[in-house]
């Protein structure tokens, strides 16, 4: 039998206590989890991500925007349902700035709009599925936490709002470029994955009737405003449920049902 040296066993320790340390710090910096009191953090970000977009608007940086990270969770689920948070964020006035403003201009507004938000979509573990237009679409994987990650995306979406109002817009007001909101969706429940095509390089997305409930919530959603559909808003801890209201369906032709209860699916929005 092999004679257990005690500092083989320290030396082995020590090196597992360091890996589970820097473990933990490349979590940090994937995930970027900035917390609320952490303010030095907090300003860096918002002096990066304001260095960056002005390097855009003065043509020395190039967003490289991807889906990828989604694609590739999504791979693993693919002709089967997922329950997922889903989370539209939908550009305000855009379709008027498409009226007004060079081509030019209006892509460059476009692009910072996705980059920038779908960046802040990431540093909260979620992933973007898809642009439509002006529109970011994401999703969150529920987990077995529903609560948690209800929480997270609710955070997620105050803080593409701050984003927005906080870094984006002071750049933008410099270069003579309009103040761009946003209104946001979200909603959770099951959703299908599906590929098209054979290859496992072909688009993947999802359908189903959450993806709808949560494009529908988002239309009716005011600028610089959260809406979120019932289930989630029954997920959200009561300090947070405090900050939404219920959005009034009296006056539309409103067709979704909520399958726990078979009653018409319920809106609440940030006051």
């Amino acid at each position: 039998m092999r004679k257990i040296n005690k500092d083989d066993i320290n030396d082995d320790l020590t090196k597992t206590i360091k890996n589970n340390e820097i473990s933990d710090e490349i979590a940090y910096e994937n995930t970027i989890n900035l917390k609320e009191n952490s303010i030095l953090d907090y300003k860096t970000l918002c002096n990066l991500r304001q260095d960056r977009l002005g390097n855009v608007l003065d043509e020395r940086y190039h967003y490289n925007t991807s889906i990828k990270k989604g694609q590739r969770f999504l791979l693993q689920h693919v002709n089967s349902k997922v329950d997922l948070v889903i989370m539209y964020a939908d550009m305000v006035g855009s379709t008027k700035l498409s009226m007004k403003l060079p081509t030019e201009k209006l892509v460059t507004i476009i692009k910072a709009f996705s980059h920038e938000l779908s960046s802040v979509t990431e540093s909260y573990g979620g992933f973007v599925l898809k642009y439509v237009g002006d529109a970011i679409i994401s999703f969150f994987p529920s987990g077995f936490n529903k609560y948690l990650i209800c929480d997270k995306a609710y955070r997620c979406a105050k803080s593409m709002i701050a984003v927005l109002r906080n870094d984006i817009n002071p750049i933008f007001r410099k270069y003579g470029y309009p103040d761009l909101q946003v209104k946001i969706g979200i909603a959770e429940g099951e959703n299908v994955v599906i590929q098209y095509g054979k290859d496992k390089s072909s688009q993947i997305d999802l359908i189903g009737y959450i993806m709808n409930f949560t494009s529908k919530i988002t239309s009716i959603t005011r600028p610089n405003k959260i809406s979120v559909g019932g289930t989630v808003y029954r997920l959200l801890h009561p300090t947070t449920q405090y900050k939404f209201e219920r959005v009034s369906l009296d006056n539309m032709n409103w067709k979704y049902i909520d399958k726990h209860d078979e009653k018409p699916y319920k809106v609440y929005t940030t006051k």
